[in-house]
């Protein structure tokens, strides 16, 4: 298993490669990051499950810029990863959780959380 800062930057660019439209747009790479049970309680107040499929243009562009990230290991093949986003369309903030899982070699995300907040606060 990799070093504590290690795992955290893997994660944190995992995180970042959900924001990138190429990657928002393709149902190929999105499939590679989200774990087969995956569910997602959206800032808007929907729920999105991946088993529901990913259209072919995937699940939209946004414009945000990620911070504030860290991670809480929970077993040795779970890591939770908490940070915050600011979407610079809505010009709003937004506090994010993510529960990745390490299976088959590789870390993916099986859960996620988006809350909307009134401000930059940490954690």
């Amino acid at each position: 298993m990799e070093s504590q800062l290690s795992l955290k930057n893997h994660l944190l660019h995992l995180e970042q490669k959900l924001l990138k439209p190429e990657i928002r747009t393709s149902r190929q790479e999105l499939t590679k990051l989200l774990a087969d049970g995956f569910f997602e309680l959206g800032s808007s107040g929907h729920i999105w499950y991946r088993k529901d499929g990913i259209s072919e243009e995937g699940i939209g562009v946004v414009k945000m810029t990620l911070y504030n990230f860290d991670i809480h290991q929970l077993s040795s093949d779970s890591v939770s990863a908490t940070y915050r986003t600011f979407n610079e369309e809505t010009m709003q903030h937004i506090l994010r959780s993510s529960i990745c899982k390490f299976k088959d070699e590789r870390w993916q995300m099986f859960f996620h959380q988006g809350t909307k907040t009134k401000d930059r606060q940490r954690f």
